[in-house]
């Protein structure tokens, strides 16, 4: 079984960090801060990591498939988590799909759910599969990766847009559950973050998509022409800052680039 090792500067607090869509991108950068801090860090995407580091432990999972899911929190996740001397939690629900990338009105059933289940289902799960499991007296640190999207209609991303305004939603309603107990923000607290305009797999995957089919190829275009894309690295200081740090509110918001 994977050990949670000492967080750096801090003996007193072993530090495990749990990020879903560890492969590439956002997922992968966290992965290498975050080790290179002392953190232990479990990871999950559908294909494999390029990250090797002793505190770094990755697992294929199929976050649209609830059985999976269930399945690796019980068996692999909970002994990790419930280990003596766990002193601090985090999750980072990174992981999701980008959506259809075309007219709402052409939306197929199928699609839709499996979108769901990714950026949606099994994110709530995990916070409350956390918030249930966590040693007592371990502080929790949850994130949700959002996106300018949760607010602003975009033609084409309705789908996208949708689960990413219903999973910030879920935050929130978790952050005033936690309040409501009694946990202080420094015991359990929220973080929905929005990195912007990022230089990954996503933005090739929009770049790649039918014009005629997706309206707004062309604003995705722009971005990459324009070189308004921000590389993973750089923006997932403000994660791990967070993990890291002392909030001052159950549940907090922001905005990389």
């Amino acid at each position: 079984m994977m050990r949670v090792a000492p967080e750096k500067g801090n003996p007193m607090k072993n530090s495990l960090a749990i990020v879903t869509g560890t492969s590439r991108g956002v997922g992968q950068a966290l992965v290498e801060n975050l080790t290179e801090k002392g953190w232990s860090v479990v990871g999950a995407a559908r294909g494999p990591s390029p990250c090797e580091h002793p505190g770094y432990r990755h697992y294929q999972v199929d976050l649209a498939d609830p059985q999976a899911l269930t399945r690796w929190a019980r068996q692999e996740l909970a002994p990790i988590v419930k280990q003596e001397g766990v002193g601090r939690v985090g999750l980072v629900n990174n992981a999701a799909l980008i959506g259809a990338l075309a007219w709402l009105r052409e939306s197929e059933a199928d699609f839709l759910k499996t979108l769901f289940a990714v950026n949606v289902a099994a994110p709530i799960y995990l916070m409350g599969w956390l918030v249930r499991n966590a040693p007592a007296g371990a502080d929790l640190r949850i994130v949700n990766i959002s996106s300018g999207a949760a607010h602003s209609p975009l033609p084409g991303l309705g789908d996208y847009s949708a689960t990413k305004a219903a999973l910030r939603l879920a935050g929130r309603t978790l952050a005033a559950e936690l309040e409501l107990e009694g946990r202080r923000p420094a015991q359990a607290a929220v973080f929905s973050y929005e990195p912007g305009l990022v230089d990954t797999h996503m933005q090739d995957v929009a770049r790649e998509a039918s014009p005629d089919l997706f309206p707004a190829h062309a604003t995705f275009m722009k971005f990459a022409r324009e070189d308004l894309l921000c590389a993973p690295r750089d923006v997932v200081v403000p994660i791990v800052e967070f993990l890291m740090g002392e909030p001052a509110a159950a549940f907090t918001e922001s905005r990389f680039c």
